[in-house]
């Protein structure tokens, strides 16, 4: 059965110099080389970030059909003025589509934007679309602005009249003493960061004011927002005077967005497709970074819950939904 992997990540084989305290490339061989953001290590990455043979190659052994292949959200620049942001994210997705052009239609490139100004992610969202790019990856905030902050809004109904579907990926996590010890940053911040936006398009409005047709998807599984779905449901009746913000209760949502199937665990998966349907999960696999999943699809495979139907959906009917291409037809 091919597999359409919704979560995936590229780094270029270098780019122009980004300005003070921006990412910069620091070769180590010719297969691979370290992220650096001004004299710190970020991330040793190889080859498969950038090279399509490598990857093409990985996804032809793992049963991968086409891959969705988003920024690292390193690169994303929120913190920076909006036109450095916007400088730097037409940098990286034109870099992008030179990646992805080699693979025949099976690397689908996703598009960053300078989310901290509508007008530019906007302006850059349509500029991509048009230049080959299929939707756009954002990060999960802006500083201290979650999803249903107004700028953003305005970006997502944007995408929505575009038929543009978003992936939503956590980053700029927290940190602290006891964040910094054991990678918790990715092992708790991660989860915490994505059920935390998923509550901010809930309480906030968001769905409320975005159409339905808006696709709309969460990294890592959604976070722990699947588990943790009835204590937010009884504290939306119980404390209504605080947090009954929505239209509906946050259960009326869950068919509003999807979550990717990066939870390694068939149990985690089960709680997952009970709990948000199988028609809301897609596979993702995090390539090529080690907290990923290889082969992409295994824990969609070991799940003997899951009907065939159900299992095909997650598989690649969803992804193609997603992506808003015909399920007879090819991915891309």
């Amino acid at each position: 059965m091919g597999v359409i992997d919704v979560h995936s990540h590229y780094v270029p084989n270098g780019w122009p110099d980004l300005g003070d305290g921006q990412p910069w490339f620091k070769p180590l061989s010719e297969r691979e080389a370290m992220v650096m953001i001004g004299e710190t290590e970020f991330r040793r990455v190889g080859d498969d970030c950038w090279n399509s043979d490598v990857r093409l190659a990985d996804m032809d052994a793992d049963g991968v059909e086409a891959q969705i292949v988003s920024p690292t959200p390193v690169f994303f620049s929120y913190e920076q003025p909006a036109g450095e942001a916007e400088k730097v994210a037409r940098i990286m997705n034109d870099l992008a589509l030179e990646i992805c052009a080699p693979g025949g239609g099976r690397l689908v490139p996703f598009a960053q934007v300078p989310l901290q100004d509508p007008d530019a992610a906007c302006r850059e969202l349509e500029r991509c679309l048009a230049a080959g790019h299929a939707g756009a990856e954002i990060g999960n905030h802006v500083g201290d602005r979650d999803l249903d902050d107004d700028g953003v809004v305005t970006f997502l109904q944007h995408a929505a009249s575009l038929n543009a579907p978003v992936f939503v990926h956590p980053w700029d996590m927290p940190n602290s003493p006891r964040l910094d010890r054991w990678m918790a940053r990715w092992l708790a911040g991660m989860p915490a960061e994505t059920h935390l936006s998923i509550i901010a398009m809930i309480l906030g409005g968001v769905f409320d004011r975005v159409p339905e047709s808006l696709r709309i998807c969460f990294a890592h599984g959604g976070g722990s927002f699947a588990f943790w779905l009835g204590r937010f449901e009884n504290a939306w009746r119980e404390r209504s005077d605080l947090i009954a913000t929505s239209q509906q209760p946050p259960s009326a949502y869950v068919n509003r967005f999807s979550v990717d199937s990066v939870v390694f665990d068939p149990a985690a998966l089960r709680t997952l497709v009970d709990t948000l349907g199988a028609s809301q999960v897609m596979v993702g696999s995090d390539y090529p970074y080690p907290l990923g999943e290889r082969p992409a699809g295994d824990v969609v495979r070991r799940a003997d819950f899951l009907a065939d139907d159900d299992r095909a959906r997650i598989m690649s009917g969803n992804a193609r939904t997603f992506l808003g291409r015909d399920n007879r037809g090819p991915a891309a």
